[in-house]
């Protein structure tokens, strides 16, 4: 059976906090947290993150850097700082890989060498950088181009990706069609769900997967298929959750969700099974 871990990111509790994230993430079953830095500091001390994460028996999978809009002035406005400050940050706790968006148009200089600075960040820190694929902004049915360089990391000229099946919903790009794509280079998944938005609405869902229209169920068994080797961490929206019990609930069904369709036999275990198996035998009852 394929033992691919399932992690929690911490943003999935929002407005809850980092610890909450941590907690939550162990009592519904995961196997460890990503940790989204944002602008409360707790997600940004290597040694707090530490004592979280030997506390509630976490392991850190990930780190999500700072997502430019809503923390504009961590680690300062730097887009390269705050990048390399990630895998730094990465590398204290034992995460291996990075979670990182491509940049906005308007960030000059980040945004025309980002797949350079992604590469030199991995060299240096000796941590995966994975490109999170994102959608269109869209305005008067006209697609911005808001980033660049893009915003489908199989375009890119990058080692590894991150799949977010809520971004392929708005964006309108095959979900199954685009982790082929990648092939070897993704190397994290962000198990969530969504629709296909209307022409012009941009509206991120994360619903839990299995209540929306992407393939997240066959995604998740051609990647246990093949062994894949990668992370697959659950990014929702709980903060609708009327309780703490409800929202435990949403989280514990996300990670039943992941584990279903995580547990089927690799390819090579089918295979070897099916060259085991006897032949049908001659003048058996049922042929006579």
């Amino acid at each position: 059976m394929c033992m691919i871990q399932v992690g929690l990111s911490t943003i999935s509790v929002f407005p809850k906090g980092v610890e909450d994230g941590f907690r939550l993430s162990r009592e519904a079953g995961y196997d460890g947290v990503e940790v989204m830095v944002t602008t409360d500091a707790k997600t940004r001390s290597p040694e707090r993150l530490l004592e979280l994460s030997e506390r509630y028996e976490q392991p850190i999978m990930a780190i999500h850097a700072p997502v430019v809009l809503l923390t504009t002035f961590v680690w300062g406005r730097d887009p390269f700082v705050k990048l390399d400050r990630s895998a730094e940050l990465a590398v204290s706790v034992g995460a291996p890989t990075v979670v990182v968006h491509p940049p906005f148009r308007w960030q000059g200089k980040y945004a025309r060498t980002f797949t350079d600075a992604v590469r030199a960040t991995e060299q240096k820190h000796g941590v995966e950088v994975a490109v999170e694929n994102m959608f269109p902004w869209a305005a008067g049915g006209i697609d911005r181009q808001a980033y660049l360089p893009g915003i489908d990391p199989s375009e890119m000229d990058v080692d590894h990706a991150t799949l977010d099946f809520s971004h392929c919903a708005l964006a309108k790009r095959d979900s199954m069609q685009l982790a082929l794509d990648l092939g070897d280079r993704l190397r994290h998944l962000h198990l969530t769900d969504g629709v296909a938005a209307d022409e012009g609405r941009v509206f991120d869902e994360h619903l839990l997967p299995g209540h929306g229209n992407e393939p997240v169920a066959e995604v998740l068994q051609m990647l246990a298929q093949q062994q894949w080797t990668g992370q697959v961490v659950a990014e929702i929206k709980t903060r609708q959750a009327r309780s703490e019990r409800d929202r435990l609930r949403l989280l514990t069904e996300t990670v039943e969700f992941a584990r279903e369709h995580l547990a089927v036999e690799p390819v090579e275990a089918e295979a070897e099974s099916a060259r085991s198996a006897p032949g049908p035998v001659a003048d058996s009852p049922r042929e006579r």
